[in-house]
């Protein structure tokens, strides 16, 4: 990703820190966009990142202007993803780290983030409350937080998947881009990414209709979509095993339905048999093995065809966000 380096925040590159990630492979549907018939239906596989999921992307980038501006020590609250990524990370950057997750979060996260040697606490409840005990340590410990929207850099990492789409795609815009959505900053950091790329004179006007994609046990963005609400209220007990999604407030909130609208997007939430279904299907039918959030993302894709969203012409990218081998204890249940 370090490919974008003119339009990221390091000012020096001597304090990148990197494990490869970024230009993951955008791959031309086989079976399933001929089944439905949509001839160009991609998935954009961000499992093929350094620690198995999109959230590399944010915390490299967190990670590398925390080193550049001295910090020593960083905490983060994470359903899963994020915390692996800003284990390694810090790892290769000798900095010190604290993981807060929830009881709930696949035993994958809390394995590799010990491996890479941070300290890991686990609390009760949702991601929600393991961000209430991150701020309790910031104040009393004086950690660095790298939060969800509370830095300015991990969606200066996320933006990159808008570039990289742009460039695969020979910098004509898919017509429909569907994400899975917690707390929303991969759909955010794109909708960035679009806006600087006219400004650069790279592309026109013309965006994607951004389709956000939740959990029917845990759907705030979709239903403040569906309510004309500027702002989301919180999710009372979230549920849903794609931990990714259980996501009960977004601090962008309006940031992603303001995307959406913009954009003449949708939000949608599907239930929990439909993201096993469309787990199942993208592993058996495209021969990649997704996290549930991306078996969310392909659930989505078919309800958008059957409703006619989608026409037959249009160009549209699925994402996959990460690798279904970190919920292997989850999916091993729904087999």
């Amino acid at each position: 990703m370090w490919r974008y380096s003119e339009m990221l925040p390091v000012q020096n590159n001597q304090n990148i820190v990197t494990l490869g990630e970024g230009m993951t492979p955008l791959q031309p549907s086989v079976t399933i966009g001929k089944k439905y018939g949509i001839e160009k239906l991609f998935i954009k596989d961000e499992s093929l990142n350094p620690t198995g999921s999109f959230k590399a992307r944010g915390l490299a980038m967190a990670v590398s202007k925390a080193k550049e501006l001295g910090v020593e020590k960083i905490i983060i609250p994470t359903a899963g993803n994020a915390g692996s990524a800003l284990a390694a990370y810090c790892a290769r950057a000798n900095i010190k780290c604290k993981v807060i997750m929830p009881e709930s979060t696949p035993d994958a996260f809390a394995i590799d983030a010990t491996y890479h040697g941070a300290e890991i606490e686990k609390v009760s409840g949702s991601i929600k409350d393991a961000g209430a005990r991150t701020a309790q340590l910031v104040k009393s410990e004086n950690w660095f937080a790298v939060s969800t929207l509370k830095e300015p850099y991990r969606i200066e990492g996320k933006k990159t998947m808008g570039y990289e789409l742009a460039e695969q795609l020979d910098y004509v815009l898919p017509n429909v881009i569907i994400y899975p959505t917690g707390g929303g900053t991969g759909l955010i950091g794109m909708w960035k990414a679009f806006d600087e790329m006219e400004k650069l004179g790279w592309i026109g006007s013309e965006r994607p209709k951004m389709v956000s994609v939740q959990s029917t046990g845990c759907a705030p963005i979709v239903k403040a979509f569906n309510d004309g609400k500027k702002n989301a209220e919180l999710w009372e007990n979230p549920t849903t095993h794609a931990a990714g999604l259980r996501v009960p407030g977004a601090i962008g909130d309006f940031l992603i339905l303001q995307a959406i609208r913009e954009s003449n997007g949708i939000a949608l939430a599907v239930t929990e048999e439909a993201i096993c279904i469309g787990t199942k299907d993208m592993s058996k039918h495209e021969g990649i093995f997704p996290a549930p959030e991306g078996g969310a993302s392909l659930t989505a894709f078919y309800q958008l065809v059957q409703s006619e969203f989608i026409k037959t012409t249009d160009t549209v990218v699925v994402f996959n966000t990460g690798s279904g081998y970190k919920y292997l204890d989850v999916l091993k249940e729904r087999m």
